[in-house]
């Protein structure tokens, strides 16, 4: 993962939990910078975002 600068990060809140994003818990998504509190919430956005490409590319498929 490139190095992400939490300056750069676009919320101030984590989306699942409310508690303030922390540096080592940073992600890209739509070519912008999105912070959580925590890794375990990270990884369970970028989790929920396969996904849901997966389910877009098999729609598109069809």
């Amino acid at each position: 993962m490139a190095n992400l600068d939490i300056a750069d990060c676009i919320n101030e809140t984590c989306p699942w939990s409310g508690k303030p994003v922390q540096a080592d818990s940073l992600t890209e998504y739509g070519g912008h910078v999105v912070g959580f509190c925590n890794t375990g919430c990270r990884d369970k956005f970028e989790t929920a975002v396969r996904h849901f490409e997966i389910a877009q590319a098999s729609a598109a498929a069809d």
